[in-house]
């Protein structure tokens, strides 16, 4: 078998039980078994693949017919421009996610142009995508905590780490929301579950079946922790003055966030920002 004739069966299958990216999803596969790149795939489409790479591919496309997400068959998932390892253990890091980076490293920067060095922190970190991004884009920044429940999720997070070469840098904590800092914080960062039970059925198959539900949903309206998390960030001693928060949030969450954050921060500048289809996805709020 060659690679031209691996892809087209693998095409045929994926489009057979229903996939629109039948011949995307199979080319990665196949770039994935083989350990090639994508130039590769197409300068030499008469390369020959051997039977234990056909095997393996083919293992790769029938679980992917059964809608398990090509990070988790892979391995990794690219975000920011840097690549995660991912595993069931962790949530897949979404593009949307890229804005709260983007606001966070411009909150970091201002205060760092004003010759403060902030403290900054992620809340439920998972795969360690966000702080490990900022890590890597704002080398001033000489340490950065990474808080999660899961121990399962900071294992990928530590092995993230590794493979970034910012293990002395992200400092892992385990244990509940903000429970684990060591210390007030300038910079809080949180993309916590905010899909509420009550929008089980508007997620893909892929996402309901094979990512995990402890990082997906938070209440019926997707709200509970959020709720908590904020609440604990007013109590004394976990925020300093001037502090900044960026939350990732769900789509339909802006008008009970906004209500909550006018009783604990009469005073906090509140911006909201759409995701690229046009729906809120994150709020900073300013001390």
């Amino acid at each position: 078998m060659t690679i031209k004739e691996a892809v087209t069966q693998g095409t045929q299958m994926l489009a057979a039980s229903g996939h629109e990216n039948a011949r995307r999803d199979a080319q990665v596969l196949l770039i994935h078994t083989l350990a090639i790149d994508r130039s590769t795939l197409y300068a030499y489409p008469e390369r020959e693949v051997t039977s234990e790479q056909a095997a393996h591919f083919f293992h790769l496309i029938e679980r992917r017919k059964l809608d398990e997400p090509i990070a988790y068959l892979i391995g990794h998932r690219e975000f920011y421009g840097h690549d995660f390892l991912v595993d069931k253990r962790v949530l897949i890091p979404r593009p949307e996610t890229e804005l709260l980076v983007e606001a966070a490293l411009s909150a970091i920067r201002q205060k760092i142009a004003v010759g403060q060095i902030p403290v900054v922190a992620d809340i439920g970190t998972g795969s360690g995508a966000i702080p490990i991004t900022l890590a890597l884009e704002e080398i001033r920044l000489s340490y950065l905590y990474a808080c999660d429940i899961s121990t399962d999720a900071l294992q990928v997070a530590r092995l993230n780490c590794q493979r970034h070469h910012v293990e002395e840098r992200v400092r892992l904590l385990q244990g509940d929301l903000l429970a684990p800092l060591q210390e007030p914080v300038d910079i809080l960062t949180a993309n916590l579950p905010y899909v509420g039970t009550d929008e089980m059925e508007i997620l893909t198959p892929e996402v309901k079946a094979y990512e995990p539900l402890q990082a997906l949903f938070s209440g019926p309206q997707g709200l509970d922790l959020l709720r908590r998390f904020c609440q604990e960030a007013a109590q004394p001693g976990i925020l300093n003055p001037h502090a900044v928060l960026l939350l990732e949030i769900g789509y339909a969450q802006r008008e009970a966030l906004s209500l909550l954050l006018r009783q604990l921060w009469p005073q906090a500048q509140l911006a909201y920002k759409k995701d690229y289809a046009g729906w809120d996805r994150m709020v900073q709020i300013s001390l």
